[in-house]
């Protein structure tokens, strides 16, 4: 164990169940030394992610709506105490919003609900987390990073208005590295691949879709969360002191791809019988 980032404390918001990105990027920084602290969804969701928290030892984990500021900001100061007034990293894993069939169909017909849950839960819900621990942050070096996805800058069939909330989420990333950079932190985003995860179950036709990415990545592969893993742990060590503000790709190259002509093709010719 090289205990990468022994000594840092750290949040991690967004662990679903075993399958999530982050709980990867947990079980990552835990191995390397962190000391973590979570927040989830609701009492359904404990079901699944208590066990795994108390797996690596974390002695703080709160239910957290994170669409209701007086509740963020009790979690948030109970997370202050318990850290006393410190903090290295955050890992904003959250998203969602849209409302039952959105991630399917036309984007146009997104409802106002859930345009605006979208923007709220993916988006501005980084502005809110970090609000209430800029002080635990500021002058330690701190990292923090978001998830985001290929789908904020190219059409994606179904992704519809997460396409425009992860679009709005790299740009505050942008906005809020300006914003923090004198305070010494760092505000980066990573966008995996195509992964099997709950969230992504909800996207129509995710299964042509996960094929299709590792058919024309450069790899001729879908990635893992092991490696998103390895990717966030470069980002929130300071092994990457000199990185804000970015959007890094962890997909197997996908992202640098335009029209393939050669994977296209498809040899139509066959055999011809002849009958004499």
């Amino acid at each position: 164990m090289n205990e990468l980032m022994k000594g840092k404390k750290g949040l991690v918001l967004g662990v679903a169940n075993e399958n999530s990105i982050a709980w990867h990027i947990a079980k990552k920084l835990a191995d390397e030394g962190a000391e973590l602290a979570f927040t989830y969804q609701n009492e359904k969701t404990g079901k699944y992610v208590l066990p795994l928290f108390e797996s690596i030892g974390s002695r703080f984990y709160e239910i957290m709506d994170i669409t209701d500021p007086e509740n963020t900001k009790m979690v948030m100061k109970k997370l202050d105490k318990h850290f006393k007034g410190e903090l290295d990293f955050v890992v904003h894993s959250i998203a969602g919003g849209p409302q039952r069939g959105e991630l399917s169909g036309k984007y146009i017909d997104t409802s106002r609900e859930g345009f605006t849950q979208s923007m709220i839960i993916s988006v501005y819900s980084l502005n809110v987390v970090l609000k209430e621990t800029r002080h635990m942050l500021r002058g330690r070096n701190a990292s923090v990073i978001a998830m985001s996805y290929y789908g904020s800058e190219k059409v994606v069939t179904n992704y519809n208005v997460m396409g425009v909330a992860k679009a709005a989420l790299e740009s505050s990333i942008r906005y809020l590295a300006a914003d923090l950079g004198e305070e010494g932190i760092r505000v980066n985003g990573l966008s995996p691949g195509t992964i099997k995860t709950r969230a992504a179950s909800g996207i129509g036709g995710f299964d042509e879709l996960y094929d299709y990415t590792s058919k024309h990545a450069p790899l001729k592969r879908n990635v893992t969360t092991d490696e998103v893993a390895n990717a966030s742990l470069f980002l929130l060590s300071d092994l990457s002191s000199g990185i804000t503000g970015d959007i890094v790709y962890v997909d197997a190259g996908y992202n640098l791809m335009g029209i393939d002509l050669h994977k296209e093709a498809e040899d139509v010719r066959t055999p011809v019988e002849i009958s004499i």
